[in-house]
């Protein structure tokens, strides 16, 4: 979905305007590796990755990308993008983008609402005003308000009357109307954003803010910081509304995900290894082995490596209950997936055991661990496919595929990929204790103590 999200301004008939700059992406700083492999996977490099220490929702996101634009280009249209949307006519949305981005120009903060096709409680409605006249291309009104989500009578209501719309919560503005805008109303959000950009370090791709200031910066929405404020200061000729009609979805839970799904003859939305038998209305994911559904009606189920979740369709938003038992347990599937991702890769630990654990390693071409070594633990390497550098102690020497080494508790050593394909290989490591944190690192492409 990061990727799709990246992509989603590339025009295939080329028409210039819009999506032509490097995007700038705003992340927690536990994502970086994953989120920066993924935009190397999707082609495209980034104009920045800046990393948050600390969620501070996404008021604060927009203002340091908002900073790094007018820092770097003066002061660009901005088309503020979740990473958890589908939309499946993206034709569609380029176009509103458009007439969007030529409100923009004028200095006005423009928001999408989806036109609803249901009196859905789940999403937030946006009340759009009266028509903008002059509006360029598409259809466009004055920002009237924003509503909560509301029940289901009231949804009905809004629905019938042809004047409520549906927070997309996508975003077209200039990078200074922005920060206009929240030094106007929220200031102690626009000083500390500013406070930790200005101390902010650049680690390899990566802009990671200053710590401190960010940390003290408030947590708010785009929506309640500014958009709402402006539309209740009389904000007619600085907020407008584009109606979008676009396959939009915000796939905040699972059953959203079974909704935008291509379902088969029975309703069944299906992915990866799954058989079904008598079963209905249900979503089925297996990421790691054979899914088998029998007699289900409106189910989700999701199958990954390290856990399963079974949920009737309408109570996937109750999984949050199970996360916080999770943290209270001490778990690790709260923090961290089994496949982990690292500046020159990714491995998967595919078992464990009392003094065992063994991993599958992917070393992107080019790329390089760290000179280490361990205290606790040995290691044993197999190539499974391309070319292994390994250095251990004073030798240098290559592996190729289905040869192997050894590498002796409290020997240096370095792993690294010379060529152009992807470097695989299983790692079997042993000893008294395996944890991560059992590295010396003496030196490392990628800054890391």
């Amino acid at each position: 979905m990061l990727q799709a999200t990246a992509l989603r301004l590339e025009d295939p008939h080329h028409q210039a305007g819009i999506g032509d700059a490097p995007p700038i992406v705003v992340s927690n700083e536990e994502y970086r590796f994953i989120v920066a492999e993924q935009m190397r996977q999707a082609g495209k490099p980034t104009q920045a990755l800046i990393l948050e220490p600390v969620g501070r929702n996404t008021a604060p996101a927009l203002t340091l990308a908002a900073l790094h634009a007018s820092a770097q280009d003066g002061d660009p249209v901005l088309v503020v993008m979740p990473a958890d949307h589908v939309i499946q006519d993206e034709g569609a949305f380029r176009a509103a983008v458009r007439t969007a981005a030529r409100l923009a120009e004028r200095g006005m903060l423009v928001t999408f609402g989806i036109t609803p096709t249901a009196p859905e409680t789940g999403y937030g409605y946006i009340w759009r005003g009266a028509a903008i006249e002059d509006a360029p291309g598409a259809a466009a009104y004055s920002l009237a308000g924003f509503v909560e989500k509301p029940d289901v009578a009231k949804a009905k209501e809004y629905l019938a009357s042809g004047e409520y719309l549906w927070n997309s919560g996508i975003f077209v503005l200039k990078a200074s109307a922005w920060l206009a805008e929240i030094e106007r109303f929220r200031p102690d959000i626009a000083q500390a954003c500013r406070k930790a950009f200005a101390g902010a370090q650049r680690d390899q791709d990566f802009l990671r803010l200053d710590r401190e200031a960010f940390v003290a910066c408030p947590s708010d929405s785009i929506d309640y910081a500014v958009m709402e404020r402006v539309a209740v200061a009389g904000g007619a000729h600085r907020a407008a509304v584009v109606p979008l009609t676009a396959g939009w979805s915000d796939v905040g839970a699972w059953d959203a995900l079974w909704s935008v799904g291509e379902k088969d003859d029975q309703g069944n939305v299906t992915r990866g290894d799954v058989l079904m038998h008598d079963t209905q209305d249900t979503l089925a994911i297996s990421g790691h082995r054979l899914v088998a559904c029998v007699g289900l009606r409106d189910v989700v189920v999701v199958e990954t490596p390290d856990a399963v979740m079974v949920a009737a369709k309408d109570r996937t938003q109750d999984v949050k209950q199970i996360v916080t038992r999770l943290k209270q347990a001490g778990r690790n599937e709260v923090a961290a997936h089994r496949m982990i991702y690292r500046p020159w890769g990714r491995y998967d630990s595919i078992d464990n055991g009392e003094r065992f654990q063994v991993k599958h390693i992917v070393v992107n071409p080019g790329a390089s661990l760290s000179l280490q070594m361990h205290h606790h633990r040995a290691e044993h390497w197999i190539v499974v496919k391309g070319t292994a550098r390994v250095s251990k102690g004073d030798e240098v020497f290559l592996l190729s595929e289905n040869q192997s080494t050894y590498i002796p508790l409290g020997v240096k050593h370095r792993l690294d990929n010379p060529g152009k394909l992807p470097l695989e290989m299983i790692e079997v490591q042993s000893g008294g204790y395996l944890g991560e944190d059992d590295i010396v690192r003496y030196q490392d492409t990628y800054g890391r103590g």
